[in-house]
């Protein structure tokens, strides 16, 4: 878990995973410390070592955005990384500690919309919680379901472990994309929440937050071995639901003519004798939300 420092704690992070002859030093003898030391940092991003000191411990809170551009150059760090250092910098110097105001409740439309597609469809949360899904989508994967968290299913449901091809690389992608959803709102009570339940229940998962690596919430090709229709290679878009607190439309599709694409028909077919799955979490929303989405 972060100690309320998360502008520090990514410079840290990310300092270790550079190599010192990445950035043309020259090593001499036996390193202490993986990656860059902090005086090397401060060096390539031409400011005083006791300046950078004092950004990682969090005792300067309001590093420019000459100076935030120059150590995302010394780091490295690609376009989505320098742009999670830029919002950290920015959240931790003016926003005010997070607190949820209600409970989190999925637009009426939307959830109509959810069971009039006949594609795989769900709506999650900032953490990750899908608050609903339609059939389609809770036939593709045990945690497309309303009251499961992606993150925790990902990493402690052995079921997820064999949908995803790749499982090794699905998790550290999810763990990235998590960290580029919450950004510096890690105090958040329900990140607290699943953050903690991960850091005690698996290893790896503690080595992937550790690494504070970000990737931007986007859409990307998944390949799944799914154990009714068998492997697909499934294309995710993700859109943000307007007038929600991060709420985003999640959606799995095949390319026209795939086997693929027939894969997920015959999914679909299956996923019509089952009962409609749209609805939200009664921990996540309550009976409030509930009747939001039934409202015509």
């Amino acid at each position: 878990m972060d100690d309320g420092n998360p502008l520090g704690e990514y410079l840290r992070a990310r300092r270790e995973q550079v190599r010192p002859e990445d950035v043309g030093l020259t090593v001499r003898g036996l390193r202490r410390v993986p990656g860059l030391r902090r005086e090397e940092v401060a060096m390539l991003a031409g400011v005083s070592a006791d300046y950078y000191l004092r950004l990682e411990q969090g005792r300067d809170r309001n590093p420019s955005a000459q100076v935030l551009a120059a150590l995302a150059d010394a780091l490295r760090l690609d376009a989505p990384a320098t742009d999670h250092l830029m919002s950290l910098a920015a959240q931790r110097a003016h926003r005010a500690p997070t607190r949820r105001t209600g409970p989190d409740r999925v637009p009426s439309g939307v959830a109509m919309l959810l069971e009039s597609l006949g594609i795989p469809a769900f709506v999650e949360t900032r953490t990750f919680d899908v608050l609903a899904a339609n059939r389609h989508a809770s036939a593709l994967a045990p945690g497309f379901r309303p009251g499961r968290n992606r993150l925790l299913d990902v990493f402690l449901d052995p079921a997820e472990r064999e949908l995803w091809r790749d499982w090794d690389r699905a998790v550290a992608r999810l763990v990235a994309g998590f960290r580029a959803s919450v950004g510096a709102a890690t105090d958040d009570p329900r990140c607290v929440e699943v953050v903690g339940e991960l850091a005690l229940r698996s290893p790896l998962f503690r080595t992937l937050w550790a690494r504070h690596d970000v990737r931007p919430v986007e859409g990307a090709p998944t390949e799944l071995v799914h154990p009714e229709v068998g492997p697909m290679t499934l294309l995710r878009e993700k859109l943000a639901v307007t007038g929600t607190d991060g709420q985003v439309l999640v959606l799995y599709h095949a390319e026209p003519g795939s086997t693929s694409e027939a894969a997920l028909a015959l999914l679909g077919s299956l996923a019509a004798t089952t009962a409609p799955a749209t609805t939200t979490t009664a921990a996540a929303a309550g009976p409030a939300a509930a009747e939001d989405l039934t409202r015509p």
